[in-house]
């Protein structure tokens, strides 16, 4: 895996080259072109910070930066990162809470041709190392919050710059030396690594062209203001806040950034803050609508609301819209996709669903096949192949599951869709998370989403479980809203809409607190497989620190 993305620009269709002249050129000119073709993402905030160079940019606790002053401090951000060496290519790891200064050294990365390697402080030493080790970093830019443990971690010849507690202005004065060219769209940008609930995570490399289409899908499907503000509170470690802080200042809006979810702190944004895009996330759903209804004043201006609307439950998802007046997104995307392939659809504002058929994003390509890479015909399950100028470049330093997952010009996302007659796509699962039992191929989703529609059920987790006779049976953790739900109602309402093989063998009921999640808020069903398998089959409630 090369640093600019070379794997994904060799393996590109031939069919992006639509001009006779691009079509015809050398390996090396056609390179060339789509390297330059897609623009920079320091180019697109520079635009901004001469548009509008008065303008709020950035607001963090007590701190504000017009677009002019951000502009000077990523600049010096800049200077001090290239006074130590980096260059172009070279990776920046950042190791810190979410704070204007994290956002410096992305676009400071954009400007030198840098690569930012965003690290997931909540993983353990050993996790961590892992990450590091694959991009070897010339440089580790980490808080003062982060300093113990950027020690005790195998950085290499990597140098530690520390951000002070209470930084207010630049890390050094700006240099007035010429303009250097920035990097072309195929260039590295950041790395971002996956959520790793299958496995050690991998470090999945994002380009500013993928950048600069990521946001130009946003503005298609979500069209939110410009000016409007976005608040940057899930981890900037994480595509959910880094895309759309990066998307809203190459726009020309205001990114508020919040050192992680506070309830009341964000309820009291919204009374006060216009905002495009309101990140919810399963798991905080609850606590964010107690805090909005305490304070008893409306939204200033929500233009939609949430994200991953199959993990939160239908009446909170029509409590919110009601309240903030905003629909809510009902998004399928990834790490490596972006908002693709299926983000576009939008829940209406009090409506609480009971089917959620996602709607395919613009600009991408999709196919549906099967083992063999066959297309499978409407109705029928298939693994979801894409193509859209949103995918990133690779996998750094993993070129086996670049090449696995990047075959005969399609990415093969791993999920399984089915499509409707009105070419809506329904999720039925993950491709390689399947419980075999007696011969049948049950895929969990499918069970979660029978169990979900039962009254008085909040959430439904399937995992498989051994079994002698059928190899695996299905097993239940469920998030009850009604005490009075029996086991024997809750089957007998399964039976109504799923095959009698599907039915959970065991139920097992816990509350949502206690459930293992990720930071995007999926619950991490390999770590609750273990847990069950090594715990007693008598076992019929999850203990609240069972995951602590």
């Amino acid at each position: 895996m090369t640093p600019d993305g070379v794997f994904l620009r060799q393996n590109l269709p031939n069919e992006a080259m639509t001009q006779d002249s691009a079509a015809s050129a050398s390996p090396t000119a056609r390179n060339a072109l789509l390297a330059g073709s897609a623009g920079n993402v320091w180019d697109a905030l520079e635009l901004q910070i001469m548009r509008q160079p008065e303008s709020s940019a950035i607001q963090s606790g007590g701190r504000s930066f017009s677009y002019a002053e951000f502009g000077s401090r990523v600049r010096a951000m800049a200077e001090t990162l290239k006074a130590q060496g980096v260059a172009a290519g070279d990776r920046v790891a950042v190791l810190s809470e979410n704070r204007p200064e994290y956002l410096e050294v992305l676009f400071a990365c954009a400007k030198l041709g840098a690569i930012a390697a965003c690290q997931n402080w909540r993983l353990s030493a050993a996790e961590l190392n892992h990450c590091l080790q694959l991009v070897s970093p010339k440089v580790l830019c980490c808080s003062a919050r982060f300093e113990l443990m950027a020690s005790t971690l195998c950085t290499g010849d990597a140098v530690h710059l520390r951000w002070p507690g209470d930084a207010k202005g630049p890390l050094m004065p700006v240099s007035t030396s010429s303009h250097a060219e920035t990097p072309g769209g195929e260039a590295g940008l950041y790395i971002l690594y996956t959520s790793g609930t299958t496995g050690l995570p991998k470090a999945a490399l994002i380009s500013h062209r993928a950048i600069l289409a990521r946001m130009a899908s946003h503005i298609i499907d979500r069209p939110t203001s410009p000016q409007a503000a976005f608040v940057a509170w899930s981890p900037l470690f994480h595509m959910g806040a880094t895309d759309f802080s990066l998307a809203t200042l190459m726009r020309g809006g205001k990114v508020i950034v919040m050192d992680g979810f506070d309830a009341d702190a964000l309820a009291q944004l919204v009374v006060r803050e216009e905002i495009g895009h309101l990140t919810i996330v399963p798991g905080v759903v609850e606590r964010f609508l107690s805090a909005f209804k305490r304070l008893s004043q409306p939204a200033r201006k929500v233009q939609v609301v949430g994200v991953m609307a199959d993990l939160v439950p239908a009446a909170q998802i029509a409590e919110l819209t009601g309240l903030l007046g905003a629909p809510y997104c009902n998004t399928f995307g990834a790490t490596e996709t972006g908002a693709p392939p299926a983000s576009r659809g939008l829940i209406p504002v009090g409506v609480a669903p009971t089917h959620l058929p996602k709607v395919q994003s613009s600009g991408c390509v999709i196919r549906l096949v099967d083992d063999n890479d066959n297309d499978v015909p409407a109705g029928e399950p298939g693994e979801l192949l894409l193509r859209s100028a949103t995918l990133f470049s690779g996998y750094w330093g993993d070129q086996a599951a670049t090449e696995e997952v990047f075959r005969d010009g399609w990415y093969h996302m791993g999920d399984v869709f089915r499509r409707n007659a009105d070419g809506t796509l329904d999720f039925v699962d993950r491709k390689k998370y399947l419980i075999k039992s007696g011969g049948e191929n049950i895929y969990p989703a499918e069970v979660e989403q029978a169990l979900k529609r039962i009254r008085g059920i909040e959430e439904a987790v399937v995992v498989r479980q051994s079994d002698a006779r059928w190899g695996e049976v299905p097993v239940a953790v469920l998030v009850l809203s009604d005490a009075s739900l029996s086991p024997a109602d809750i089957l007998q309402s399964c039976r109504e809409s799923i095959a009698s093989y599907k039915l959970p063998r065991r139920l097992v009921f816990a509350s949502g607190a206690a459930l293992p999640r990720n930071v995007s808020g999926k619950v991490e069903r390999l770590r609750l497989e273990r847990f069950l398998s090594e715990s007693s089959s008598e076992l019929s409630h999850l203990p609240e620190n069972a995951f602590k």
